[in-house]
């Protein structure tokens, strides 16, 4: 099965194994503005950091999701992204956070289909990550691709754990991050809800 790799390059990369070598280290980019990513079915994507001016398309992006996807996402229900929440997340604290996008350059504008972050709390020596991408580009390796750069970017770090809430009913997460080699730990007071943690 195709999937996404790792590897940084100028020509599109193909999805990774799902293994243990999914968190190699990337090499350095040589592109301008992140990786490109094609898909088995050919369509493309480009990786790189979010920016401050990413806020319009996240909020696309969002319109895009179902209720469903919002409620795994945010663990509760929004009816729409305000622009003062859209522009925190987009204009991130390097020092503290890492935030990845995945764009769709094929069309005018370009689209966000999906985004992974960390908040680093350094007192814990951990970070905490979420990761969403939109519901017509799952299951083909960009959530797993996602995860993957915010392993690295931990490891980076040298943070210790990297960890994330996910509701039981999330299957596809919950599988992912079991192939990836995340434990999970039950919470009592929240019914429904897990705790999956990686250690680095």
């Amino acid at each position: 099965m195709d999937m996404l790799t790792n590897a940084i390059s100028a020509r599109p990369a193909m999805l990774p194994p799902r293994s243990k070598d999914r968190f190699l280290r990337p090499r350095p980019s040589s592109t301008p503005r992140g990786e490109t990513v094609q898909t088995r079915d050919g369509r493309s994507l480009t990786l790189r950091p979010i920016e401050p001016g990413d806020v319009a398309a996240m909020q696309r992006c969002f319109t895009r999701l179902s209720p469903e996807d919002i409620r795994r996402r945010f663990l509760h229900a929004m009816s729409e992204l305000p622009a003062p929440m859209a522009q925190r997340l987009c204009q991130i604290d390097p020092a503290c956070e890492t935030a990845y996008v995945l764009m769709d350059e094929s069309i005018s504008p370009a689209e966000m289909r999906g985004v992974g972050r960390i908040y680093v709390d350094e007192a814990a020596d951990s970070a905490e990550f979420s990761v969403l991408v939109e519901h017509d580009w799952s299951r083909i390796g960009l959530g797993a691709l996602l995860m993957q750069r915010l392993v690295d970017d931990c490891r980076r770090r040298g943070l210790a754990e990297l960890w994330g809430y996910v509701l039981l009913e999330n299957r596809p997460m919950l599988q992912l991050c079991k192939e990836l080699g995340f434990t999970r730990r039950m919470i009592p007071d929240e019914p429904g809800t897990a705790q999956i943690i990686l250690r680095l």
